[in-house]
C-alpha cells in the first residue's frame, strides 16, 4: 500500500513542469522526497509482493521490480542512508541517485525521470568492495580460462576423429604411390639381369667368341689380349 501511494503522488505531480536547464531547490527536493520515498517503500517488500508487482505493474514497476529481486539477495537488510542523494538533468532527464548501506554491500538506487517528473526506469546498482571486486575478477579471469582449455580438449577430440572419415583422394594417392614404387622396382630388377643375361649369352657362345676375337686380332695386326669382348648382337640389315 505504501509503494502504490507512493507511485500516486509520483503520477499526481506530473502537472508539475520541470523543464528548467537547471534543477532548481523545488524540483530537486521534489524529486529527491519522491526517490528516497520510493526506495523505502521498494526495499520493505515481501516476495509475494515483488512477484504481484511484476505481473500487473505498469512498465516503470516491472522494471523497478525485476531490478530489486536480482539485488536484493547480495544486499541483505537495509541498513541506514550512505549519503546525500543526488540530482542530476541531462538530456532532458533527471537522473537521481539515493546510496544506502546493507548488511552485505552498498548499493545506488538510480532513478530516471522524464522531463515532466515522471518515473521512467530503476536500477540498483551494487557497489563492491575491493575484496569482493578481487574475488569477482578472479572467478571471472578462472572460467574465461577454463572455457578456453574446454574448448581446445574439443577440437583436438575433433581433429582426431578425421582419420575415421574416408577420403578418396588420399586413398587414389596412395594407390598410385604404390604403382609408381612397384615399377621402379621392376625396372630395377630388369636392371640388374640384363648383365646377367648378357655374360651368360657370352659364356653359351664361347666359341663364337673366341673366332670373333681371332678376326679382329688378326684385322688389327695385334693379339687378343688387348681387348675385351662384352657381347654379341645380331644387326639385322635390309636385304636388297
Amino acid at each position: 500500500m505504501t509503494f502504490l501511494v507512493m507511485a500516486a503522488l509520483v503520477i499526481g505531480s506530473t502537472s508539475v513542469v520541470f523543464a528548467a536547464d537547471k534543477v532548481d531547490d523545488t524540483v530537486k527536493s521534489t524529486l529527491v522526497t519522491t526517490a528516497e520515498g520510493l526506495t523505502d517503500a521498494i526495499v520493505q517488500l515481501k516476495d509475494e509482493e515483488i512477484e504481484n508487482y511484476m505481473s500487473s505493474g505498469d512498465d516503470f514497476t516491472t522494471s523497478a521490480m525485476q531490478s530489486w529481486q536480482t539485488s536484493k539477495d547480495e544486499l541483505g537488510a537495509k541498513k541506514d542512508s550512505n549519503g546525500e542523494t543526488t540530482v542530476t538533468f541531462k538530456d532532458d532527464q533527471y537522473t537521481v541517485t539515493v546510496p544506502l548501506k546493507f548488511e552485505k554491500a552498498e548499493a545506488n538506487f538510480v532513478y530516471v525521470f522524464d522531463s515532466q517528473g515522471t518515473p521512467t526506469s530503476m536500477s540498483v546498482d551494487v557497489q563492491y568492495g575491493m575484496g569482493k571486486t578481487l574475488q569477482r575478477a578472479g572467478l571471472n579471469t578462472l572460467m574465461g580460462i577454463g572455457t578456453v582449455f574446454v574448448m581446445l580438449i574439443l577440437l583436438s577430440l575433433l581433429i582426431s576423429l578425421f582419420r575415421f572419415i574416408p577420403n578418396p583422394e588420399a586413398k587414389k594417392a596412395a594407390e598410385a604411390k604404390a604403382a609408381k614404387a612397384a615399377k621402379e622396382a621392376e625396372a630395377a630388377a630388369i636392371a640388374q639381369t640384363a648383365p646377367a643375361q648378357a655374360e651368360e649369352n657370352l659364356a653359351d657362345d664361347g666359341e663364337l667368341v673366341a673366332v670373333i676375337a681371332a678376326a679382329i686380332a688378326a684385322a688389327e695386326g695385334t693379339t687378343t689380349d688387348g681387348f675385351v669382348v662384352r657381347s654379341i648382337r645380331k644387326v639385322k640389315r635390309n636385304r636388297r
